[in-house]
């Protein structure tokens, strides 16, 4: 999961109340009771109906304190792409010094989550999967805390006020590389680094070191000093490559998003840097094509396909 969590309190938001079956059928014994009592004067039919009248009260007292001082924090991953399934991670925090939280039931949008139990001054998570149709910002405003307890007579829900944006990126269609980008990294071609890596020539040998690739152990060095030894290979250094929105060869706006997409993923798994142009913005390739820099271009790239011609 990324580090882009969000927080909400519930306490803020405005109540909805909705009478479930049970809860009908129970009012209309009770009322039935009433008139019973009323025309019959029978002692212990006004006895049952003020305890039916006592635990419809006990239920409207801790049901509403069962979702007072809860909040809960929504982690997404940094990477959300259309039509594809994401975790997002819900927390439920319970901030009562002494009351725990029962059967508690978080909406996001079209999903939900339950937590059954959540001890005073605790919290609990859990993962809900959840898929967007479009790319851009999604605005989640349909967030509820809801909870059927203690009698699963009425479910008392809290809206929360404050509305989630989350930034979708393009789906990633899978297409050709288009011939004049592939010719124009042909032209350029590559050279050769003096920085290590997993390619083209070797430079040193070196301790090995957990998490090297096996493929890479020198083992004649190993053999002669007793240790493992790895190769430290020159890298290949990739020339950038530089898109141009509007020079791509595809006709619907969609579908070319989709495709520009598709290449930068797959030029930034091959480690190579990449540029964009789009709508008079100019996204220039990283001179080093590794580490945060690469990914945080490929990101900035992304977000600028996901708002393209959305306001």
């Amino acid at each position: 999961m990324g580090d882009h969590t969000v927080d909400y309190r519930a306490h803020t938001s405005p109540r909805v109340i909705t009478i479930t079956k049970a809860g009908w059928l129970y009012i209309a014994v009770t009322l039935l009771l009433g008139f019973s009592a009323v025309n019959t004067g029978n002692n212990l039919i006004y006895l049952i109906v003020a305890a039916f009248l006592s635990f419809m009260g006990i239920s409207g007292f801790f049901g509403r304190r069962n979702l007072l001082d809860l909040h809960i924090t929504v982690e997404f991953p940094d990477e959300i792409y259309a039509r594809r399934n994401v975790p997002l991670k819900v927390t439920l925090h319970n901030n009562r010094r002494f009351l725990p939280a029962f059967l508690i039931k978080v909406h996001l949008r079209n999903q939900q989550v339950l937590f059954p139990f959540v001890d005073a001054k605790a919290k609990d998570f859990a993962y809900v999967t959840m898929s967007f149709d479009q790319r851009g910002i999604v605005k989640m405003d349909d967030i509820h805390l809801c909870s059927v307890f203690p009698f699963n007579f009425f479910i008392r829900c809290r809206k929360i006020a404050r509305a989630m944006e989350v930034t979708v990126f393009p789906y990633a269609k899978k297409c050709e590389i288009p011939v004049l980008l592939e010719r124009d990294r042909q032209s350029q071609g590559e050279r050769s680094m003096d920085r290590a890596g997993y390619e083209a020539e070797i430079m040193t040998m070196r301790d090995y070191i957990k998490g090297d690739p096996l493929k890479y152990i020198h083992w004649k060095a190993t053999a002669k000093t007793g240790k493992l030894k790895t190769k430290e290979l020159s890298s290949l250094a990739q020339q950038p490559v530089l898109i141009d929105l509007d020079a791509v060869p595809i006709k619907n706006v969609e579908e070319r998003i989709s495709c520009i997409t598709y290449i930068i993923l797959k030029l930034f798994r091959q480690n190579i840097p990449v540029g964009l142009k789009i709508k008079g913005a100019f996204y220039k390739p990283p001179k080093v094509a590794q580490g945060e820099r690469l990914k945080n271009n490929k990101l900035a790239m992304l977000r600028a396909l996901a708002v393209y011609d959305k306001g």
